[in-house]
């Protein structure tokens, strides 16, 4: 938990009297009833301690994704891996493309890294990362930190470009740190991940997530992979035995067997955002569309704060690096969401 040091994310909706929330990019569809019942059947259990090696859970996951069980690795969320990683590599020099999210700095900045270089992303650009940021990979570059699709953004790294990013980190000794929480609700025609490629490269650390995809918040459950032993080793150090409950545990087995489930969602996408999209168009709002189930509203100066006296949360990006005041990142929802949504937004923004 958190004391009053200040709450940034999205999903607070425990402050305010929200009737519609936009801020968690979460699955409209929520959880998979499947799902919920292994959590009522799990907390039957609850006098018991968790399997401290989430022996099951990492079998299902090294069947999915065709990897040793021994090169993954779970969390309390993908978040607590995020820590969990840069308190075991301890940088000394991090390299941050902003804006994106938060966690990565303020893990850095938990491990005691000397130096966060940022890599300011161009709003001309619609926040891309494009072929600068390899110049950026020196021999004194420690990690460099990434997300894709990126978070607030929605941005994906060209396929190209990341080739040349890992052959640029293996060439000069950088651990990449790769967040694909967002692979699994990305649009489906562009989609692609780095995992195979962790065969062959012992630098490259790989997030993912069972959040987003199978509505799973509140449970909290995330997992890496990675082929290097040594790092995985030194976060089991940095972890306490039992980060993973048991109703954890049997979510995330279970959600497995839901395969479905995020073809559902993105077919749900594919379709709103482009009812999202051409709404905000014809109200002459700027967005940026990007590839994951959200979009970035720019330039609109008490937008958050109007919407949330009508009861609507959106995510204020302003305490992003490298954003400002009136950009609002929006998740994609059911459809009557989204018509409540945009036309909230008229209202306040054409009165």
């Amino acid at each position: 938990m958190i004391l009053n040091s200040g709450y940034v994310h999205g999903g607070d909706i425990y402050k305010n009297d929200i009737r519609l929330d936009f801020s968690a990019n979460v699955n409209p569809f929520g959880t998979p009833e499947s799902v919920i019942c292994a959590v009522k059947s799990a907390a039957e259990n609850m006098a018991v301690y968790p399997d401290p090696y989430c022996t099951a859970l990492r079998e299902k996951l090294a069947q999915k994704h065709t990897f040793s069980p021994g090169n993954i690795i779970c969390g309390n969320g993908a978040a607590e891996l995020v820590f969990q990683f840069c308190n075991a590599l301890m940088p000394r020099l991090a390299l941050l493309p902003v804006p994106s999210f938060s966690e990565y700095e303020i893990a850095l900045m938990s491990a005691c890294c000397d130096r966060i270089k940022y890599h300011y992303l161009k709003r001309e650009n619609a926040f891309r990362l494009d072929e600068s940021i390899l110049d950026e990979i020196t021999y004194d570059t420690d990690v460099l930190m990434l997300c894709n699709p990126n978070n607030p953004t929605g941005q994906q790294i060209e396929r190209e470009l990341m080739c040349d990013i890992i052959k640029r980190c293996r060439e000069t000794g950088t651990w990449l740190f790769l967040d694909e929480c967002f692979y699994d609700l990305t649009d489906e025609d562009c989609a692609y991940t780095i995992i195979d490629g962790i065969k062959e490269n012992d630098c490259i650390f790989v997030l993912r997530a069972f959040t987003k995809t199978y509505g799973l918040a509140g449970v909290r459950l995330g997992y890496a992979l990675c082929k290097n032993a040594e790092l995985l080793n030194k976060i089991c150090r940095h972890s306490q035995s039992w980060n993973v409950s048991n109703l954890a545990q049997s979510a995330g087995v279970a959600a497995l067997d839901c395969p479905t489930w995020a073809k559902k969602a993105r077919e749900l996408f594919r379709a709103e955002k482009d009812y999202i999209c051409g709404e905000l168009a014809r109200m002459s709002v700027e967005y940026i569309r990007g590839k994951a189930n959200f979009c970035m509203i720019e330039n609109q100066p008490l937008l958050y704060e109007k919407l949330l006296k009508m009861g609507i949360l959106v995510r204020n990006c302003a305490n992003f690096e490298g954003l400002c005041e009136g950009d609002v990142r929006i998740a994609i929802r059911t459809h009557d969401e989204n018509v409540q949504l945009m036309d909230a937004i008229r209202e306040v923004t054409h009165g």
